[in-house]
């Protein structure tokens, strides 16, 4: 039978127990804060990791830039990075810096995909933090491209200007234009200029000196091209200006004369276009060489007059389909070169291999370059219009320079 005084004592027993547990976590707790380091002298704490990661592209975002997407640390280094194809699992190849402070992709993004990183890194004591993101790049109809030439490495002749295709209408020209810089290692002045909403050329107001570096910095990433549309492109090009040659064609005499470094090389006979379809006046640029190509009439407004499956040598020289190229269906019985126009506005060169062909085409592809410029003078033809190809040097440069958004 239990007695009140029994109750009673059973009941301070186990308040004095409680006591008794409440000392015994006072004194293996202590205050949270300082014992949680340290206990009492410090030596036996566990403490965060200092280092400090940043992925550019936030954790849920869109819209993430196709260039700058990386990861930095700060107070650590970067101990691994993984980057995936969010879904597929296919892996992004990147590569951590020698100090290991950033990590980026080996190659550029691709627009309007969805990717998943991870990264861990450890401070100075050996402690771990890690981050994770998953985010969406920028798409393709909120951003634009500028397709351009020359590309990257490559030699030219001192014709050919810097000349950017944008893949939508650009209605902040300036802030497009002032974020492409062109400059050459002969000090000439550069200029762009806009043919219309879509198209923005550089040049000097004479010919490139030959032998120049011209470098181009394009750093379009993140500008905003029209509302709501913003670039993605961020590189610096060099292309190197070859030896100087202009090739001038004489309607009158059907002859065009060869000119490298100041120096005649060859004056050959060509066949310009005939009295019916005559060819444009004007300096004009190579833009494209092939060793053979198809020409087909229907394909620049003209009928069923000419479809050659394999016209050779051939050199674009405006966009609307004006060529010097290799004739060989010319070559034998009565050929017209150096004594009328028979094309339908191109120049035509003969190409005739074999020991006694005629290999004059042949001869002037092999000593062209993508930018040597073709001027033709003495035609009954108006001047080529400067947007027709990459021939903006028919205009003066006071018109030139009023074209520039900057």
């Amino acid at each position: 039978m239990t007695t009140p005084d029994t109750t009673a004592r059973r009941a301070l027993g186990a308040c004095a127990a409680l006591m008794v547990g409440a000392l015994t976590l006072t004194a293996c707790g202590g205050n949270a804060n300082a014992d949680s380091k340290s206990g009492k002298d410090g030596k036996n704490a566990t403490k965060t990791s200092t280092a400090k990661i940043v992925i550019s592209a936030k954790d849920g975002s869109t819209g993430a830039s196709i260039n700058a997407t990386g990861v930095k640390v700060s107070d650590g280094k970067l101990t691994d990075v993984k980057m995936t194809v969010a879904g597929t699992g296919t892996a992004v190849p990147g590569a951590i810096s020698a100090n290991g402070g950033s990590w980026k992709p080996k190659e550029q993004l691709e627009r309007g995909t969805k990717y998943q990183i991870s990264v861990t890194a450890k401070d100075a004591s050996g402690r771990t933090s890690a981050a994770n993101s998953i985010f969406t790049t920028v798409s393709s109809s909120n951003s634009f491209i500028g397709t351009y030439t020359p590309d990257n490495g490559t030699t030219v002749g001192v014709g050919m200007p810097v000349s950017f295709t944008f893949d939508k209408t650009i209605s902040n020209k300036k802030a497009v234009q002032s974020h492409i810089t062109v400059s050459s290692s002969s000090g000439q002045q550069v200029v762009g200029h806009w043919f219309g909403a879509q198209r923005l050329d550089f040049r000097p107001e004479e010919y490139w000196k030959a032998g120049s570096k011209v470098t181009m910095k394009i750093d379009l990433d993140g500008v905003e091209g029209t509302n709501g549309v913003f670039g993605v492109q961020k590189k610096t090009v060099t292309f190197t200006i070859g030896r100087s040659q202009v090739s001038t064609v004489d309607v009158n005499t059907q002859t065009m004369t060869v000119v490298r470094d100041g120096k005649t090389l060859k004056t050959v006979p060509i066949s310009a276009g005939s009295p019916q379809h005559t060819t444009y006046n004007g300096q004009m640029v190579i833009s494209e060489k092939f060793v053979q190509t198809r020409m087909n009439g229907s394909t620049v407004g003209y009928g069923g007059e000419y479809d050659i499956p394999d016209v050779p040598h051939a050199m674009r020289l405006t966009s609307s389909g004006t060529f010097i190229h290799g004739n060989y269906w010319y070559n034998r019985g009565n050929p017209p070169f150096g004594r009328e126009g028979t094309s339908h506005g191109c120049v035509g060169l003969a190409d005739v291999q074999g020991a006694q062909g005629d290999t004059t085409a042949k001869w002037f592809y092999d000593n062209s370059l993508i930018g040597d410029v073709v001027t033709v003078k003495n035609s009954p033809d108006k001047t080529v219009s400067p947007d027709n190809g990459l021939n903006g040097w028919n205009m003066s440069w006071s018109a030139w320079t009023a074209g520039s958004a900057v």
